[in-house]
């Protein structure tokens, strides 16, 4: 695994916990922090004692704020031919990661944040946690966040977001209620939360996981028509003569799990 500046990361119990480690500009992403990302989802991917991902942000004031203004040069010009999105660097999906990502939102949460939130998996956050999006405060185009929310969150509610920018932000509570979280817990318990859904993931066939993961990812991207007629592809992918004997067996011979009501 790659030695990082800007990132914290522990494995532990099949869930490996990424921190975005620069709370001083509230984690907001640079050229290195970029880079980084990109390459521990790389390495992630093809660690086999990881199996699920808890991602937050270190300190208390912001998960992410998106990308650093001081890395954006005053007088830039802006090329549709040779733009390199950040996004396309960032984030797990776009980094081929199929090991569920749980996202633990403390803080603010905005702008290019949901780069990172549009392509996880799960999203919980604190009770004080905050959403917005600033990019037409300030005279930018929102394009590629609100796109990848556009699975996540109630069209009206993007729209609304991303048109008020920094003159209204979603609690919580109503992040809860548009679907861009699926949990809010307070703030003592958001690592904790995070950890239990991530370990329960991580403690159920790998193969399996990251083949139905797959399927709902395209699922989302595809037409119903579409998907359904993967279905097939889809299940063989994760699905064996060997596994479905030991799938059998659990079923016949094992207890059936503990289980939490939400």
């Amino acid at each position: 695994m790659p030695e990082c500046e800007t990132l914290l990361l522990d494995i532990s119990e099949g869930v490996a916990t990424v921190t975005l480690n620069r709370p001083e500009v509230l984690n907001a992403f640079d050229e290195r922090m970029q880079d980084e990302l990109a390459g521990l989802w790389q390495g992630l991917r093809h660690d086999n004692d990881v199996r699920a991902v808890v991602l937050t942000g270190r300190g208390e004031q912001a998960f992410c704020v998106g990308i650093d203004r001081g890395d954006i040069p005053v007088d830039a010009e802006f090329d549709p031919f040779t733009y390199e999105d950040p996004g396309r660097r960032i984030g797990p999906k776009t980094q081929h990661l199929w090991k569920p990502v749980v996202a633990a939102v403390n803080g603010m949460a905005c702008g290019g944040a949901f780069y990172l939130l549009g392509e996880s998996d799960v999203v919980v956050c604190a009770e004080d946690a905050t959403f917005f999006d600033p990019h037409v405060t300030y005279a930018l185009t929102a394009a590629f966040e609100p796109i990848l929310l556009g699975g996540r969150m109630a069209f009206g509610e993007i729209v609304r977001m991303t048109l008020m920018g920094a003159h209204e932000r979603l609690s919580a509570a109503t992040a809860l209620r548009t679907g861009l979280v699926s949990e809010v817990v307070p703030g003592d318990q958001l690592l904790d939360t995070a950890r239990l859904v991530a370990k329960t993931i991580a403690a159920q066939p790998p193969t399996t996981v990251q083949a139905t993961l797959r399927t709902l990812w395209a699922a989302r991207n595809l037409t119903p028509d579409q998907a359904a007629s993967l279905g097939n592809v889809f299940l063989q992918l994760g699905t064996s003569a060997k596994a479905l004997k030991e799938g059998q067996e659990a079923f016949a011979t094992q207890a059936r799990p503990k289980w939490r009501l939400r």
